[in-house]
């Protein structure tokens, strides 16, 4: 049995929850999220405020698939009370973010400033000149935001120049250092 799969999912107050066919529906507060299920394989159930997700069968697919669809809800309901956020940090001489509408202009050290668009469902702000924060509902959404925001200037790992999630520790390399000992 899944150790995942066989906790139950604890309903927040203000969170409902629907479940048809192979679709569970979570709103709250914040909005509102849906997620296919493998119906056939999975069974979802709402008992006193929690959601019980169990198994059909013991084959590798129903194996699977349990711990996967307990933890799926399980983030549809907290992103829907609390919500998600990756927070990201610019370092680097001359690198910057500045917010203009619903864009992002960020200085990377190329030749022309980078224009980020965030999709729907994402939301971006901006704390000072070097601090990007990605809040949303689905947690998915938001870390695929904050993945392709990283991609536009990764941390290199000679200076640590670049876009880095807050937190993140880049392995610095020593360079040219056989230079200095040969004569």
């Amino acid at each position: 049995m899944s150790r995942i799969g066989k906790l139950p999912v604890v309903l927040p107050s203000g969170v409902n929850v629907n479940v048809e066919d192979d679709v569970v529906r979570v709103s709250g507060p914040k909005g509102e999220l849906r997620q296919q299920i493998l119906s056939r394989v999975i069974d979802v159930q709402l008992q006193d405020g929690r959601i019980l997700v169990g198994r059909k069968g013991d084959a590798k697919e129903h194996r699977s698939a349990h711990g996967l669809t307990r933890t799926l809800i399980a983030n549809m309901v907290e992103g829907v009370s609390k919500g998600f956020r990756k927070s990201l940090e610019i370092s680097g001489v001359g690198y910057r973010v500045a917010k203009s509408g619903e864009k992002l202009t960020l200085s990377l050290g190329y030749s022309h400033p980078v224009a980020f668009e965030a999709p729907k469902g994402v939301v971006l702000s901006v704390e000072g000149q070097t601090k990007i924060h990605v809040d949303g509902i689905d947690k998915q959404a938001v870390g695929q935001v904050a993945a392709d925001i990283r991609r536009l200037r990764q941390p290199e790992p000679y200076k640590g120049k670049g876009i880095r999630y807050e937190g993140e520790r880049i392995r610095k390399k020593l360079g040219k250092a056989g230079k200095a000992g040969k004569k």
